[in-house]
């Protein structure tokens, strides 16, 4: 296994004033970094976490070594309504990385999901809190490194790993480091230009685009349509029978050829 390095993370990341931090085991990443607020930015890797978490409250499972999980706090100077979006950038910049260490099939599902070969590879999972006249925001990421045995089963989805699709696989050290480096480089671009400046490369990147997707409402009914990019809020768009609809929360429940 190779175990997480605080130094070789810093020598791949290169940004001014990151403090990084390496733990064996904790709670959640998030869950530390929101309790803490500090006043600089921090990166916080685990080695296993207890109560991980990814959207909607569901749990993150990794087991120790298998996966690269860690969080990132940044103090955002930036309106809150701009942050609507926020997981679709940080999507991007994710899916960038992974690419440009050589996974070149990771493709996104709206709205925080990284996927290869209609596969989950990983996911992002954002929290934010307001402190006087900033927002403390925490991205989580959680990427599926080395197999672990019937994981899929067990959650009766489809999984995927960095090592399914590049060989030799990066290590995690390099992989956390990677992204990280794109992610807090996105997080300065969002600050000042929004989601507008990563949508044209969200939809290029989005695994279903063009594609009938039955989407799950937030109340529960569910929705069809081809999916046609994003709304400015972040929200998707699908081209149904009775014209476009924006989805601003849902679960995709399947994705067929239009």
């Amino acid at each position: 296994m190779d175990r997480l390095d605080k130094a070789k993370i810093a020598s791949g990341v290169h940004v001014p004033g990151l403090e990084i931090r390496v733990v064996d085991r904790c709670t959640s990443t998030n869950a530390l970094l929101l309790a803490e607020k500090p006043d600089h930015p921090v990166l916080l890797a685990a080695e296993e976490q207890s109560a991980g978490r990814g959207r909607r409250a569901r749990k993150w499972r990794s087991a120790p070594g298998a996966g690269a999980t860690f969080s990132i706090l940044r103090r955002m100077d930036c309106p809150p309504r701009r942050l609507a979006g926020l997981s679709l950038a940080v999507g991007v910049a994710a899916a960038r990385a992974l690419r440009a260490l050589g996974a070149g099939e990771v493709a996104l599902k709206w709205p925080n999901d990284l996927l290869a070969r209609d596969s989950k590879l990983g996911g992002v999972l954002i929290e934010t809190r307001l402190q006087a006249t900033r927002i403390i925001a925490v991205v989580g990421i959680g990427i599926n490194c080395r197999p672990v045995g019937e994981l899929g089963t067990r959650l009766r989805r489809k999984l995927i790993a960095l090592d399914d699709l590049v060989q030799p696989a990066p290590g995690r050290n390099a992989v956390i480091a990677a992204v990280a480096r794109e992610v807090l480089a996105a997080l300065e671009a969002f600050e000042t230009a929004g989601l507008p400046a990563f949508a044209q490369a969200w939809r290029a990147l989005h695994a279903h685009e063009g594609r009938r997707l039955r989407v799950r409402l937030a109340d529960g009914r569910t929705v069809s349509g081809i999916a046609a990019g994003l709304a400015p809020s972040g929200a998707l768009r699908l081209q149904t029978r009775g014209g476009t609809r924006e989805v601003a929360s849902g679960r995709i429940l399947s994705a067929a050829a239009a």
